[in-house]
């Protein structure tokens, strides 16, 4: 089983994405990214979406992750289906600009359907014509829009802020979103960037090779399920970040 979460404001002997194998590398600032936990209620109780990143990856290198990913400058600018729900955005935006927290949304969206091949948005004929009337689309963008979909942020909630240690490869300031299945249209395949897709039980996740900060998050969906965590705008948010050489996890 999981080891539990450590006490609120406590350090703990491991942080986000810990991995004794990548110390050592000079510190470098965090960028902004997104992670999607897409779940489902299965046989075996609650299922989410992993995938095991490439070997060739300097960041967790056949680690068993979430979809997802670094925002990119286009995601700034992309036409939506809807927007983030009102409770949602207000928690996002306590360490984000309300442009910054629409941007780590939509570049967890992007993330997953380059990396799995799951759409999260509404189908274009079935937008008003206005809504998004010829559109200037980003590049990355472009294949998401020709399956017919724009990207649809509304369904999606926020579990949890985590910053990478100082000494790895690559840093991020990652915001952990979550979908239910039901959410996401298109089928799954798996990318150059994430193989070996598969519905994994929370309770048995920890049989793959995961980074710390997942077994963190999982800890916590295996005691309380997404649908049951605090969602309204006053929420408190974990946040996993080192301060003076210890990993803490706090409230944002």
């Amino acid at each position: 089983m999981f080891r539990e979460l450590p006490h609120m404001g406590r350090p703990v002997a491991e942080g986000p994405g810990y991995d004794p194998e990548q110390d050592g590398f000079p510190t470098v600032r965090p960028k902004d990214a997104a992670t999607l936990i897409i779940y489902r209620h299965g046989e075996d109780g609650l299922e989410v979406l992993l995938g095991e990143r490439s070997a060739k990856h300097a960041f967790m290198p056949n680690r068993y992750v979430f979809p997802g990913g670094r925002v990119d400058r286009e995601d700034w600018r992309v036409p939506v289906a809807s927007d983030l729900h009102p409770d949602v955005a207000a928690r996002l935006e306590r360490a984000a600009t309300p442009a910054r927290a629409r941007a780590l949304a939509l570049a967890a969206i992007r993330e997953t359907f380059e990396e799995t091949g799951l759409i999260i948005g509404r189908r274009l004929d079935t937008l008003p014509t206005a809504k998004l009337a010829k559109p200037k689309l980003p590049k990355d963008w472009q294949p998401f829009f020709d399956a017919g979909y724009a990207p649809a942020m509304d369904r999606i909630g926020y579990l949890c802020r985590a910053v990478t240690p100082p000494g790895r490869p690559r840093r991020f300031n990652a915001r952990f979103l979550a979908l239910a299945a039901e959410h996401a249209a298109g089928e799954l395949k798996e990318s150059s960037e994430l193989g070996s897709l598969r519905w994994m039980p929370v309770a048995r996740a920890h049989e793959l090779k995961i980074p710390r900060i997942t077994e963190i998050v999982l800890n916590a969906m295996h005691e309380t399920p997404p649908e049951r965590m605090p969602s309204g705008r006053d929420a408190k948010v974990p946040l996993f970040k080192t301060v003076r050489g210890c990993h803490w996890f706090g409230w944002e």
